[in-house]
């Protein structure tokens, strides 16, 4: 199967063509398709947003269409940065100056819990939506640690494996990410789709 990426983020291409290799599924870029959109991100919540990127692309291209709209949830700062987590602090910031952002504001908080989530929608040219949601639970570091992943990784930290994400080989990060467990999930609702037996 191949599916359209409703985003120009090479990073995100990157590890969504990494982890759905063993899936049978193929991402292209707007691009190797003839399209180029940019879709305002006006939802309030992971699952809006990524339904009108999805969605837009799919009409563009008329094609099916994958999105995911993604970001850190954290639960001292009311669940900041949220579904603003790429333009937290602004859009000229870089992922560096936005965690350093997150960091002041976290401190002298006591409750460092935090999550990162990503839903992901799948768009099909007969007006069909797949939603896939995974979360990864963690606490935000007092400092940025390792080089790897992108954006908030080098703050969340994971307890249970003493380390960041940005300290994670691309392997380990997959096997316990939000992005690996929504296209998980997914892999499921696509072969129920696919089989006829949709829930």
């Amino acid at each position: 199967m191949k599916a359209v990426l409703a985003s120009k983020n090479q990073k995100k291409l990157k590890e969504l063509r990494e982890i759905l290799t063993d899936f049978d599924i193929t991402v292209l870029l707007q691009s190797e398709v003839g399209v180029d959109v940019d879709v305002e991100e006006t939802g309030d919540t992971f699952e809006e947003n990524a339904k009108l990127k999805a969605e837009a692309v799919r009409d563009a291209s008329r094609t099916i269409s994958i999105s995911d709209d993604s970001g850190l949830v954290v639960e001292a700062l009311d669940g900041e940065p949220g579904v603003y987590s790429a333009r937290y602090g602004g859009e000229d910031l870089t992922d560096t100056e936005r965690w350093q952002l997150l960091l002041e504001k976290m401190q002298g908080k006591e409750n460092r819990s935090a999550k990162f989530v990503s839903v992901i929608c799948c768009a099909f040219p007969n007006g069909d939506l797949l939603f896939a949601r995974g979360e990864c639970l963690g606490e935000i570091a007092t400092q940025g640690t390792g080089d790897g992943g992108f954006g908030y990784d080098p703050v969340f930290y994971l307890p249970d494996l003493g380390k960041t994400m940005a300290q994670l080989t691309a392997e380990e990060k997959h096997k316990i990410s939000h992005r690996g467990n929504a296209l998980r999930v997914l892999k499921t609702e696509l072969e129920n789709y696919l089989n006829g037996t949709k829930q």
